[in-house]
């Protein structure tokens, strides 16, 4: 039972460093202010001047996710966060694999990281 939940938590922090690369990543390419950026976020149907106001809102999500005391209120935060992005998307008639799910990989990504981080209790995994 040790050895499986040791390579739960190392599995599960595995996961949560995966998530908060990219979503770093995200978060300093909305401050950055790129041509890139900028044709993106106005595609999307955003003003410009919504990007770095979405990364501080970003970082202080990702922040409470990292934190284990904050961590499932971070996670349900992305999860929302996550959820304006599918709705953008669909909005917009972009392709569903690639495009409208993709927000949905990255939120199973990071509760999968979370639950195994933490050590659920096994009463509830195995609902």
């Amino acid at each position: 039972m040790a050895t499986s939940s040791k390579t739960s938590r190392i599995i599960g922090w595995s996961l949560t460093i995966f998530i908060t690369l990219f979503l770093a990543f995200d978060i300093v390419m909305k401050f950055v202010n790129s041509e890139e950026v900028k044709t993106a976020v106005l595609e999307l149907g955003f003003p410009v001047s919504m990007a770095p106001k979405l990364g501080v809102l970003l970082l202080a999500i990702t922040a409470l996710y990292l934190i284990p005391r904050t961590a499932y209120i971070g996670a349900v935060l992305l999860t929302g966060y996550l959820g304006g992005a599918v709705a953008t998307h669909l909005r917009l008639d972009n392709p569903l694999f690639s495009h409208t799910l993709f927000p949905i990989y990255v939120g199973i990504v990071a509760w999968a990281g979370l639950l195994l981080r933490l050590r659920i209790p096994q009463r509830i995994l195995a609902l």
